[in-house]
């Protein structure tokens, strides 16, 4: 299927570094280039989004994290704190929205669950939270949503980026250093968590992963009007 956009897979990327990447991809769109989707991982990192208010979701001292060798970064894109590291598929959209944010919410978490289908996890969204969650589990007598991958984005000059970190083999532990996105009935799960629960046999690897994510993005995002709105294209902030 031919894509109107392109993927670039950059393997593992600091995150500053990857910070600058996409500023750089986002100025690059903001002027008409071509959209693109950013495939890579991240070491260990929390981030913390706009409604994040400074340390409160975060479980540990800073002086804990620091000696695990994680770091914390503030950034612009939507939502609470998220954790990102090895074995978490990252995915940063780079693409023209202009004022169609819920829509292209919807899209990024529609791609997910295509993907997570044609791997053997029925997916779906938790309405009025973002992202992408598998069936919800009992633990000790308690029902904890599964969440699977999260979603935040900004958008400066009617694009786009950021965009969704899938839990492929990750390191779930980590997430107890969090309350991940402010939420108390949440449990972070990943593909390779829910293989072994399943019964699923061997997970795919993150390269397997790569293949089907593209190609769900290929798809949902098929018919999706990459046109950048003129103000954008004109360089207007």
């Amino acid at each position: 299927m031919k894509r109107s956009f392109e993927v670039l897979d950059l393997g593992t990327v600091p995150y500053p570094d990857a910070w600058q990447l996409q500023r750089q991809h986002h100025a690059r769109v903001a002027e008409g280039g071509t959209p693109t989707l950013l495939l890579l991982e991240h070491p260990a990192v929390i981030t913390l989004g706009r409604k994040a208010k400074e340390g409160e979701n975060i479980i540990v001292t800073r002086d804990y994290l620091a000696s695990q060798g994680i770091e914390v970064h503030a950034v612009e894109r939507g939502g609470d704190v998220t954790y990102h590291g090895p074995g978490q598929l990252v995915g940063y959209a780079i693409f023209p929205v202009g004022r169609r944010v819920r829509d292209f919410l919807r899209l990024l978490e529609g791609a997910l669950v295509e993907a997570l289908a044609q791997l053997q996890l029925p997916a779906r969204p938790n309405p009025g939270y973002a992202g992408v969650y598998v069936d919800p589990r009992e633990i000790n007598g308690r029902q904890y949503d599964q969440k699977i991958a999260s979603i935040g984005v900004a958008v400066q000059r009617n694009v786009a980026f950021h965009g969704f970190g899938l839990n492929v083999a990750t390191n779930l532990q980590h997430f107890e250093l969090i309350l991940p996105c402010g939420l108390q009935d949440t449990q972070m799960t990943s593909v390779a968590r829910e293989y072994g629960l399943r019964g699923l046999g061997t997970p795919p690897d993150m390269a397997q992963v790569k293949q089907v994510i593209a190609g769900a993005f290929a798809h949902t995002f098929e018919h999706y009007d990459f046109t950048l709105p003129e103000a954008a294209a004109m360089g207007a902030p």
